[in-house]
């Protein structure tokens, strides 16, 4: 399974050619891909029209929705905050360390293209799904 982020679904319905969007359309037909309870709300706020948002929201609640906190991940999303900042790296949100933490605890990859993510990729051990495959 991979998880993927707020950061490549955004591009991806926008049409924005990156890699990673390219890798999702890639994985769409042929990877068991989640959505996380969190992203889909990141995700699904950003629509303007309700057209767009119903569109987005079929595709998406159609993929298997997991719930990303919980009191251990939340224990252990603190605790990797810590870890990185005692390395002097700054996560810039709080829903990102969450993210990642879940999928670390759950060894989920992540397809993501936001770099707040590189950190726990190279000191905590997240899986990037980009590299993965």
């Amino acid at each position: 399974m991979i998880l993927v982020d707020s950061s490549v679904w955004i591009d991806y319905f926008r049409g924005t050619p990156t890699p990673q969007a390219d890798r999702l359309d890639a994985l769409l037909s042929t990877e068991l891909l989640a959505i996380g309870d969190l992203i889909l709300t990141e995700v699904l706020q950003g629509f303007v029209s309700e057209r767009d948002f119903n569109q987005a929201k079929t595709l998406l609640t159609a993929l298997p929705i997991v719930t990303l906190a919980g009191a251990d991940v939340a224990i252990q999303a603190a605790r990797n905050f810590r870890q990185l900042r005692s390395l002097g790296v700054t996560v810039r949100k709080t829903i990102d360390t969450v993210i990642a933490t879940h999928c670390i605890e759950n060894g989920i990859a992540l397809l993501y293209s936001d770099r707040d993510f590189e950190p726990f990729v190279e000191h905590l051990g997240l899986i990037s799904a980009l590299r993965e495959h």
